[in-house]
C-alpha cells in the first residue's frame, strides 16, 4: 500500500479546532498577503507615523504565535518573567518589529511558516483544549489568571488579526496595495 493511501492519511480536524486552525488560517493569509511582491526593503519601510513595518509585524507575530505554543506545552516558564527583563532583552523585543540589516523577507516568511506548521500540529495533537497554565507575571495579566489551550489560541489568533489590519495601512500607504476591497 501506498504512502499516500487514504488509509495512511490522517483523519481531518472537525469541530472546534478545525474552527480555530481555518481562522488562524485565513488572517495568516492576509497578513502573508500584504508582503507579496516586496523587496526585502520595502518589507522594513515605515509608511505611517508608527514605527511598523510590514517585515516587523510579521516577525512579532511569528513569536507571540511560537511563545503561545511554547506556553500551551510547557506553562508560564516558557514566556519568562516581565519583571526580570533586561534592557538587552527589551532591546530584542523591539527588534521583533523591525527589519534588521541582514533579515530578509523570504526569511521572515520561512520562519513564519515553520511556526505555523508547529502550532497546527499542536492544534491537531493536543488531548485537552482546557488544559490550562497559570499566566506569566508581567502589568497586562491579572495576578493569578490562567488561560487554557483555547484561551492562547484564540489570542494568537487576535493578534494574527490585529497586526493583519496593521499592515494592510501600511502596504496601503506603501504602494496602494489592499488586500481587500
Amino acid at each position: 500500500m501506498s504512502q499516500n493511501t487514504p488509509a495512511t492519511l490522517a483523519p481531518a480536524l472537525t469541530g472546534e479546532r478545525a474552527d480555530l486552525l481555518e481562522t488562524l488560517a485565513k488572517h495568516r493569509d492576509f497578513l502573508r498577503f500584504t508582503a507579496n511582491g516586496l523587496t526585502d526593503e520595502q518589507a522594513g519601510l515605515r509608511t505611517t507615523a508608527s514605527e511598523l513595518c510590514i517585515g516587523g509585524l510579521i516577525k512579532h507575530v511569528t513569536s507571540v504565535e511560537r511563545n503561545w505554543v511554547s506556553f500551551i506545552v510547557d506553562g508560564p516558564s516558557a514566556m519568562g518573567d516581565f519583571d526580570k527583563m533586561t534592557e538587552a532583552d527589551f532591546a530584542r523585543r523591539a527588534d521583533e518589529f523591525r527589519m534588521l540589516p541582514g533579515d530578509t523577507l523570504a526569511a521572515v516568511l520561512e520562519n513564519y511558516a515553520g511556526v505555523a506548521r508547529r502550532t497546527d500540529e499542536l492544534v491537531a495533537s493536543l488531548l485537552d483544549l482546557d488544559a490550562s497554565h497559570p499566566l506569566p507575571s508581567a502589568p497586562w495579566f491579572a495576578p493569578g489568571k490562567e488561560w487554557s489551550a483555547r484561551r492562547a489560541l484564540l489570542h494568537v489568533i487576535a493578534e494574527t488579526s490585529q497586526h493583519a489590519g496593521h499592515a494592510d495601512i501600511i502596504r496601503e500607504s506603501l504602494d496602494g496595495a489592499k488586500t481587500m476591497g
